[in-house]
């Protein structure tokens, strides 16, 4: 730690508050124009929405979902060799901004527009600023860990606020009846629900530019090393990758909109998962396939695929939360509180608001326990096997609406909390296992699995939730409660190999 610390924000680096509030503002319009994407697929067009049957709208989410944490790795990439941290975060916000803008705008093309643009934004900005935080902090900094607690509590803070918001003004009774009075089509209200997702993406630009000059040169420039001319080469292939995949991206657009090839849904869903099991196979392959390896790496590299495919696992159930959980909430629970309506996005705040209740709980229990503190896989275990529960509440839910009758919100809420408690036992510790078992020169490339196995998951959620009319709903989250539980047994047993060959390898 230096002998004079930068300690302007609650006793960390003054540039902590500048990413802090342009990630809660990001994560502020991801999680509020994702609590109403398949909301708005799936309602109807008499009521603004765009009429797709639940197949396709769950086709596009999956691929929505995939692509954004997918795009993380040239992102991250990009980041490496051309912008710097700072300016891919700065482009990375103005290219999700401009998404939103092009959601709000009533039309098919400006939706698809708005889809890729968010995708392009996020998977610029998300890892970069997450980088950024780290580089705040020199090394042997002890601060580091705490001021990533803060920052994550940013995360949650516009990920619970959010849905409120985008979902008063979408779905709300109160702003259609603003919208008539005003000489507006009150079926627009979707759409300005999409552009308070814009808003906030502004307001975290705006917040993050001046406050720029509190990162210092943190990230300022690319991490291309000391060598002009290594760095000179870097940039060019750098440039010119780039400029190859927006060409090709510019073509296939052209060639769509002229009507020379047919962009069906479920078609590109299905190639982009087929372009994700390559990338997945040619990564480990190329792992394995290493000759450079000693022994015990390779044991780390078996342990890292576990891992990698237990989160896949978590994440592909997880993420039914913005698809057939939400759908279960606008078709199938009562909305009303004390005699109040309100939307059915606003379940989408639940996972924020227990992670922000539960979350110092799950840190203390942690510390509590000592050395009695489960380990990695064992938490893992226990992450998926709270899921799987939170789908068995929901086989009785679904039961309970078979007839359509509108069942209780505390059938969802249980089933969030499950899956909150889940989340805490595996989404932190997933990271951390990362770096232990990987090896030390491609500690920065394992970084990525863990994008990637979120990737992996939401694409596959996204498949699940194409399944929702075409299965009862208790034999779709039956169906689900059983996947998830076999992952949760099958990491059961392996709990004590794997922690073997951690310790052995620590």
């Amino acid at each position: 730690m230096p002998r004079n610390p930068d300690t302007a924000f609650f006793g960390h680096p003054a540039g902590l508050s500048t990413l802090f509030f342009t990630e809660m503002w990001e994560r502020f319009s991801f999680y509020g124009m994702r609590a109403l994407l398949i909301l708005f697929m799936t309602a109807p067009i008499a009521v603004g929405g765009l009429g797709f049957d639940v197949a396709k709208a769950g086709a596009i989410y999956g691929t929505y979902t995939g692509m954004v944490y997918l795009l993380a790795l040239p992102g991250g990439w990009l980041a490496d060799r051309v912008l710097g941290l700072q300016k891919s975060v700065l482009w990375g916000g103005v290219l999700i901004m401009a998404g939103h803008v092009s959601l709000a705008i009533p039309g098919l093309s400006s939706f698809y527009l708005g889809l890729v643009l968010i995708v392009l934004g996020t998977g610029l900005l998300k890892p970069n600023i997450s980088a950024l935080v780290g580089a705040l902090y020199g090394e042997g900094d002890v601060r580091r860990d705490a001021g990533f607690s803060i920052y994550y509590m940013g995360i949650n803070l516009g990920a619970f606020a959010a849905p409120l918001v985008t979902g008063w003004f979408a779905q709300g009774e109160t702003w259609p009846r603003v919208l008539e009075r005003m000489g507006l089509s009150p079926e627009t209200s979707w759409h300005w629900g999409f552009a308070m997702a814009a808003v906030g993406m502004a307001a975290g630009l705006v917040q993050y530019v001046l406050g720029a000059g509190n990162l210092g040169t943190a990230g300022l420039h690319p991490a291309l090393g000391d060598d002009p001319a290594v760095a000179a080469r870097e940039r060019r292939r750098a440039w010119l990758a780039l400029g190859v995949t927006a060409g090709a991206l510019a073509l296939v657009a052209v060639l769509a909109s002229t009507g020379v090839i047919s962009l069906n849904a479920v078609r590109v869903a299905n190639a982009l998962g087929v372009v994700i099991l390559l990338v997945v196979v040619a990564f480990f392959a190329w792992l394995f396939l290493s000759s450079d390896w000693k022994a015990e790496e390779r044991k780390r590299l078996v342990v890292i695929l576990v891992l990698f495919l237990g989160a896949s696992v978590f994440w592909s159930a997880f993420e039914q939360a913005g698809s057939t959980l939400n759908l279960f909430a606008e078709r199938s629970t009562d909305t009303r509180a004390f005699g109040v309506s309100f939307p059915a996005s606003w379940f989408q705040s639940a996972n924020a608001f227990f992670i922000i209740l539960l979350a110092p709980l799950a840190a203390w229990l942690w510390v509590r326990l000592g050395s009695r503190d489960p380990s990695s896989p064992a938490k893992f275990a226990l992450g998926l096997a709270f899921l799987s529960a939170g789908f068995a509440v929901m086989i009785v839910a679904a039961g309970l609406s078979r007839d359509g009758a509108l069942v209780s919100p505390m059938w969802l809420l249980l089933a969030y909390l499950l899956h909150t408690i889940g989340e805490l036992c595996l989404s932190p510790v997933g990271l951390s296992a990362m770096t232990k078992l990987a090896p030390a020169r491609v500690t920065g490339l394992m970084m990525g699995v863990w994008f990637l196995a979120t990737s992996v998951g939401n694409w596959i959620g996204g498949q699940i939730a194409t399944f929702y009319e075409a299965l009862s709903l208790p034999s779709l989250f039956g169906a689900i409660t059983v996947f998830v539980g076999l992952a949760a047994v099958a990491m059961a047993l392996l709990i004590v190999p794997i922690r073997r060959m951690m310790q052995r390898t620590g």
